[in-house]
């Protein structure tokens, strides 16, 4: 059984990806050639945004975005400490201080409720993550950030691309959006790489410069910037990989309703809640459970792969435990991180295949 069944997306997507890879092989531009750009129109109509950039990673896109506002010592960036560490890192790296806020404990988001007592003079952007495919409470995210001063908001959607809130996308949502296309991400390349979303003029033409280096043209630097660039072979796969994305996303949708459906029924299993104004792409299927250890064994014996994301909350870690501001209590921060974990999730994942998985998650918490 695979956990992410990469070879069946690609059964099914080999001609296209072929025929895209041996046109970079080709005309040879492995470095910004034409499905560079190719890909950021598509992307900019898939969103809406006036702007997409790509970059070399979900990480570097997000740490662009940062150098673009300016972000710098002495500031604070509010995030979640419920996350991948690359959250907190860009903005380490950018020199700024990491601010985490609890999240609310049914669709471990951040909670908007808590971020008013945490924004002080020193915060220059606000960081709400889309985990698990959900979009985070953008509107009230963003409702606060336009009262306390016009604060940036960028959408860390490493995971959600693809997925709605209130009738937009994904990515579209705030200042700036970013995501992934990491091999496991509902839409992933063959490596790294990773997008930039933005309505901003300024802020796009920004972003652009750093990705190569601060270059404004050829050889004149105009800012401080980073080696950001996408490869042009990873752009082609993606761009392969479009044809059928919403396919993969209406098949997302199916086996993560399925989910909640067999998982009703039980009582020591809790499910992620999917707030009704939004859609969840189940970038991870992940649920919460007690003895988590025993129950990680024994889905192991039954032959079911399983992953925790994330078993140690950020603020909890070494590198930023020193380091970061904690506003307020993170208690379940705390709670959901030594209580989930991640099951099978695919658009390829079949329904005896689930029902094979939830018989074995019965019997583990039984």
């Amino acid at each position: 059984m695979q956990f992410i069944d990469l070879k069946a997306q690609y059964a099914s997507l080999r001609d296209p990806i072929h025929e895209r890879m041996q046109r970079v092989l080709d005309h040879g531009q492995y470095i910004m050639g034409p499905e560079v750009r190719e890909l950021e129109q598509r992307l900019e109509g898939y969103t809406g945004s006036s702007h997409c950039i790509t970059a070399a990673s979900g990480t570097e896109a997000l740490l662009i975005s940062l150098m673009a506002l300016g972000v710098g010592p002495g500031d604070e960036v509010i995030t979640t400490p419920f996350t991948f560490v690359a959250t907190a890192e860009v903005i380490a790296l950018a020199g700024a201080t990491p601010v985490f806020v609890d999240v609310e404990p049914d669709t471990c988001n951040m909670d908007a409720s808590r971020l008013v007592a945490a924004i002080t003079g020193r915060t220059r952007a606000i960081m709400p993550v889309s985990l698990y495919g959900q979009v985070a409470d953008m509107e009230e995210i963003q409702s606060i950030a336009r009262r306390h001063g016009d604060i940036p908001v960028i959408e860390d959607a490493a995971q959600s691309f693809g997925a709605t809130y209130r009738g937009a996308r994904s990515c579209n949502l705030s200042t700036i959006g970013c995501t992934s296309f990491f091999p496991s991400k509902p839409l992933g390349c063959y490596g790294d790489g990773g997008a930039i979303f933005t309505s901003d003029d300024g802020l796009a033409k920004a972003m652009r410069e750093i990705r190569v280096h601060g270059q404004e043209r050829r050889y004149f630097h105009t800012r401080v910037g980073v080696g950001g660039r996408m490869d042009t072979l990873q752009c082609a796969i993606v761009l392969a990989k479009l044809e059928q994305f919403d396919r993969e996303i209406e098949q997302r949708l199916a086996v993560g309703a399925r989910y909640l459906e067999m998982l009703g029924d039980l009582p020591n299993v809790q499910r992620l809640s999917v707030r009704p104004d939004r859609t969840c792409v189940w970038g991870q299927f992940t649920v919460q459970v007690d003895r988590r250890e025993h129950v990680l064994q024994q889905l192991a014996a039954a032959g079911i792969p399983t992953a925790v994301h994330y078993p140690v909350p950020l603020h909890r870690q070494p590198a930023y435990a020193a380091s970061c501001r904690i506003a307020g209590s993170l208690e379940h921060a705390d709670a959901v991180a030594a209580r989930v974990v991640s099951l099978p999730m695919h658009p390829y994942l079949e329904r005896q295949t689930q029902e094979q998985i939830v018989a074995a998650l019965a019997q583990a918490t039984a």
